[in-house]
């Protein structure tokens, strides 16, 4: 199945990390990041297997603290010695070669969040350095460019999303909706990053889940376009054609392929 909810859970709440394992975000990122504080990083990184126990298997990421910090690198030996099903999600990446350093402690899949202008720039050599997926950390990216709203970040959420595709990799989660009460705004601002080419986003809160699913699911209409693609597209196969025309007038060939099967993937998590 297609993830498209990531929810943070604080390390050193146990409470909340629980209530998220049993609940139905597609990926639990446990933070031992920015939700932690310093005093607390320590005490909250030996707490990781008791977390994780009562859901072996359960899809999650640890979010680690950022390279170069004085808990990156008790965090990356913790993570590793967590089951095969714990990924880790790195903050504040900038270089290919942070990400072979990170990946010869873990030997797992990493999550490079892009955080800072340098690690904009250099988008598209570290989605080609072996990892998973990119991210936008759009908090600390506005901060540093003094940029006052997420709206205004287009530039810089079009270069990860061209730099994931670029290297082959899924296309990128949306950073986080700070404003937790506002639905409607979350949901507008969802159906953005989809037009934008982002598939699915991270949450702070359970309640945002929903609001997220229902803006990154295809409807019926696109769906049933999805299908005629596909369908269209095979039949042309077999008949000796790379090509062909929907009903419409629309122009179909190879390339258009691989997002219609994406749309009929998530169709099918629609009906379920």
């Amino acid at each position: 199945m297609i993830a498209l909810t990531w929810l943070y859970a604080p390390a050193d709440r146990p409470d909340l990390v629980a209530k998220a394992l049993a609940g139905p975000a597609d990926v639990v990122i446990i933070d031992l990041e920015d939700a932690v504080a310093k005093a607390a990083k320590d005490a909250a990184r030996t707490r990781l297997p008791d977390l994780l126990a009562a859901h072996p298997g359960r899809p999650v990421q640890v979010r680690v603290n950022a390279p170069g910090t004085p808990w990156a690198e008790d965090d990356l030996r913790a993570v590793a010695a967590l089951g095969d099903a714990v990924e880790v999600r790195v903050p504040k990446v900038e270089s290919p070669d942070q990400v072979e350093r990170i990946h010869a402690t873990v030997r797992r899949p990493i999550h490079a969040l892009l955080e800072t202008p340098l690690a904009i720039e250099r988008a598209f050599e570290i989605a080609g350095s072996g990892v998973a997926s990119l991210g936008l950390g759009e908090a600390d990216l506005r901060s540093a460019l003094g940029v006052g709203s997420s709206a205004d970040l287009g530039w810089q959420r079009a270069r990860v999303v061209n730099a994931a595709a670029a290297a082959g990799l899924t296309p990128p989660a949306m950073s986080v909706y700070a404003q937790v009460s506002d639905a409607d705004g979350l949901a507008a601002s969802c159906r953005t990053g989809r037009a934008a080419g982002f598939l699915g986003r991270a949450a702070i809160h359970p309640r945002q889940l929903p609001v997220i699913v229902a803006a990154f699911l295809p409807t019926p209409e696109e769906t049933a376009r999805a299908r005629g693609i596909v369908d269209g597209f095979a039949a042309a196969n077999e008949a000796g054609g790379g090509t062909f025309v929907m009903p419409d007038g629309t122009f179909i060939d190879v390339a258009m392929i691989r997002a219609a099967r994406r749309t009929l993937e998530l169709g099918e998590r629609a009906d379920a």
